[in-house]
């Protein structure tokens, strides 16, 4: 009895680290997948921004969700909608992504608080916070990188775009979410090196 036990623990530890190898592998292309086309992936975060607008005024008009959380929600996806304005460039310090933090945060705090208070599955519990709160979000975040590796193409006030692009070390480097799941790829499979 004691070693069907042992045996599950195991093959349950088995199947957690290769989900985690296939989420990884996954994130990784999709970061490849926004460097290399960030036009489309603006246009791609354009309609799930639209999406879950259409969602939040779906919820308030057939589901009766409350006006505070419903407008919070649409106000977060006008923010959302200023950070394309940059896109793929991302400023962490700019007021509209702070701004966009803040009200991720904020809207959380008021769906946990609403659902406490109403009974629904946790199939659509999952569903609002899929399409409402954490879609759009993690489409910003996975695209992250994808604005380090774009040559220089404006010249804004008091910058000068040539010695901009050179003074920032190594274009060639990759680094943000790339760096990451490249170093993570390296530690969990290591290429294969020739032997001459």
């Amino acid at each position: 009895m004691w070693f069907m036990y042992v045996l599950s623990w195991l093959s349950l530890l088995v199947q957690v680290a290769f989900v985690t190898l296939a989420i990884a592998a996954g994130l990784y292309y999709l970061a490849e997948l926004i460097e290399e086309y960030t036009v489309a992936t603006r246009r791609v975060i354009k309609y799930l921004i639209w999406f879950s607008s259409a969602v939040q005024a779906g919820l308030f008009l057939f589901e009766r969700f409350p006006a505070l959380l419903v407008g919070t929600g649409l106000f977060t996806n006008l923010v959302y909608f200023g950070l394309l304005q940059t896109f793929p460039f991302l400023v962490l310090s700019s007021p509209n992504f702070i701004l966009s933090c803040v009200l991720v945060v904020l809207n959380h705090y008021l769906a946990f608080q609403f659902f406490a208070e109403e009974f629904f599955l946790f199939s659509e519990v999952l569903a609002y916070f899929t399409f409402c709160l954490w879609l759009i979000p993690f489409a910003f975040f996975v695209s992250l990188s994808a604005g380090e590796n774009v040559l220089p193409c404006t010249v804004q006030a008091g910058d000068d775009v040539v010695s901009n692009y050179f003074t920032k070390g190594k274009r060639g480097k990759r680094s943000g979410i790339l760096l990451i799941f490249s170093f993570l790829k390296e530690a969990i499979l290591p290429s294969r090196q020739k032997i001459y």
